[in-house]
């Protein structure tokens, strides 16, 4: 939970938030405005009907009561307008503050460092940065206007109250410090309900995202009961966070319903003794016209402050996902884009100087690795499991810091140059290919309008793809949905090398696994392959007997290090080496074949 939990309110963080209404100051302004037009309109109507009954009915007037009938119905027709665009610039405010933020958070998570992706629920963030900000819009919309709006009208119904009658007034006002206090302690109460039911709400969503994500692994090794389970207990305790708050709000709701019930007898039992008592002197002070105003003002008094802490749970519902949501904007986990230089062409020299790097701090997975890769030339990285591998490739695209040592190109650090243009020279197909729920198009030029789809279609010529890609229904314009669910593993990985070619990298960085693809498709992997690793410098995680064989140079990695390089041929002469036992457990039986 988080240090603002135990707070009734911070205006620390509420002062924080209205800094994003700066750049609509002038929305602002006449939203405070009309919040405090329609306090004022809202109490013409019962002094107009006070009027109306002693100077007009009561004196069988019929003009002066028409009269203030006419006022009354005016300051009716003034109350719904400043209503009308009370509501409509507060929500009008409120979503285009969302909007802003949520850009600014989205512009921010899109430059975390992976570490950051790494350490936290996809769900969880998605509850950040949807839910949680939709909660913020409250604060504009039902929370911080409408409560100045219902505080100012209190004000002004409490002194006219007393500019009318301070007996009256005083025997109103006797329930507030009742009201008052419950009040305090319901707010208090409902703010630490609120953080339980946003925990919760982010549980489940994060459930909920991972068991759909991962509906097949449910399902083939017999989970969905047991899934089940731990989705009800979830469920159950996201139902008594919520339950919580109707606790609470069922306690103090009947309270301040029946304050004001109070409040509206006392002023009936004394106006009415005082009204009929003949020689009571306060009688001229306290007419038939003033008690009904008395009584429509007392429920005028009493309404704004049962709501005003209805709204104040929305406000403090509003705060409570904005501290979430400012938590992550507050997030130093983002790759620093200090560099000063932009690499607009390359040679393609690597080099790789005595790197260490660990993903947790103490647990260094490379230790001390160097090597270079000359221009143009193709390496393959071969070892086993968490050996290290996958890493050289998320450290030279700068997905994670090093710990220690160079990463250069063209002798030049990689830290000296900017993320986006060193990312631009680089293109990466990965073993688990991501698509988007798009076309096969989009998901190849990724929104690059540069890109045409003539171009597209000669590329795939290229490598080999386009008699694939034109065999679907709508060619390029396939939509592939969530993660390309439409298309086997070999087909994304097709088009994950379409879309490395299309970018015309200088340097090449992926692993080409093919453990889960047919025949056909791995022969066309494997050429797709030659074709964009020619003439590039390429660093290539080898699964296969081939592209070992190609390589130009071999690094046998183990336990992060470097244990052995050089060509397929020179490393199978190493007798009991790290390269020749590998080949002999993993490839011999792939050769023979």
């Amino acid at each position: 939970m988080s240090e603002t939990a135990g707070k009734a309110f911070d205006f620390k963080l509420f002062k924080r938030l209205l800094g994003y209404t700066k750049p609509y100051k002038w929305t602002f302004s006449f939203v405070a405005f009309a919040a405090v037009a329609l306090s004022i309109a809202g109490l013409l109507g019962p002094v107009f009907l006070k009027n109306a009954i002693d100077r007009g009915m009561l004196l069988c007037d019929w003009d002066v009561m028409v009269f203030f009938v006419v006022l009354m119905l005016g300051a009716l027709v003034l109350e719904v307008f400043f209503q009308l665009t009370f509501i409509y610039y507060a929500n009008w405010l409120g979503q285009t503050v969302i909007r802003d933020i949520r850009v600014k958070l989205f512009k921010l998570m899109i430059s975390f460092r992976m570490k950051y992706f790494d350490k936290s629920a996809v769900g969880r963030l998605t509850t950040r940065a949807v839910n949680d900000i939709e909660t913020i819009a409250s604060i504009f919309s039902e929370g911080l206007f409408t409560i100045a709006s219902d505080v100012l009208k209190m004000l002004a119904i409490a002194g006219y109250m007393l500019y009318e009658s301070w007996q009256l007034a005083l025997i109103s006002f006797s329930i507030l410090p009742v009201l008052i206090y419950a009040t305090r302690i319901f707010q208090k109460a409902m703010k630490s309900a609120f953080e339980d039911v946003r925990n919760q709400v982010a549980n489940l969503n994060t459930f909920v995202q991972e068991r759909i994500t991962g509906m097949k692994i449910v399902q083939i090794f017999v989970r969905e009961d047991k899934e089940y389970e731990t989705f009800q207990k979830i469920n159950e305790d996201h139902k008594k966070g919520w339950i919580r708050t109707v606790w609470y709000n069922s306690i103090f709701f009947p309270i301040a319903e029946m304050s004001g019930s109070v409040a509206l007898g006392l002023i009936v039992w004394y106006g009415g003794l005082n009204a009929v008592a003949d020689d009571m002197a306060s009688n001229e002070d306290i007419t038939l016209g003033l008690i009904t105003a008395f009584i429509q003002l007392s429920q005028m008094l009493f309404r704004p402050l049962r709501m005003i802490a209805d709204k104040f749970n929305t406000l403090q519902m509003g705060m409570v996902a904005a501290n979430r949501v400012f938590e992550i904007l507050d997030t130093k986990s983002h790759i620093a884009d200090e560099g000063s230089f932009e690499l607009k062409e390359t040679k393609g020299l690597i080099e790789f100087k005595e790197v260490v790097f660990g993903y947790n701090e103490g647990e260094d997975v490379i230790k001390g690795i160097s090597f270079t890769v000359a221009p143009g030339e193709t390496i393959a990285l071969v070892g086993a499991t968490g050996a290290g591998k996958s890493t050289i490739i998320n450290l030279l695209s700068r997905f994670y810091e090093i710990n220690g040592g160079e990463i250069c190109i063209d002798g030049t650090s990689i830290k000296e140059f900017t993320l986006h243009s060193l990312r631009s020279h680089i293109a990466v197909v990965l073993q688990d290919v991501f698509l988007f729920a798009d076309t096969i198009y989009n998901n190849i030029t990724l929104g690059d309008e540069s890109i045409t789809e003539e171009e597209v279609i000669a590329a795939a010529k290229e490598i080999g793809v386009h008699e694939f890609i034109s065999s679907l229904p709508d060619g390029y314009h396939y939509n592939v949905k969530e993660r390309g669910t439409m298309l086997s593993s070999g087909q994304r990985q097709l088009i994950a090398f379409l879309r490395a070619y299309v970018s015309d990298p200088s340097i090449l960085v992926m692993d080409e696994a093919t453990s889960s693809v047919d025949s056909y498709s791995e022969e066309m992997i494997q050429n797709a392959s030659d074709r964009i690793t020619a003439g590039r410098t390429s660093i290539v995680i080898a699964h296969r007997l081939a592209t070992i064989k190609k390589a130009n140079q071999i690094l046998v990695m183990d336990a992060g290090r470097i244990v052995e390089k050089g060509t397929h041929q020179e490393l199978l002469k190493k007798e009991n080496g790290f390269y020749k036992n590998l080949y002999e457990v993993q490839f011999m039986k792939e050769e023979a074949i």
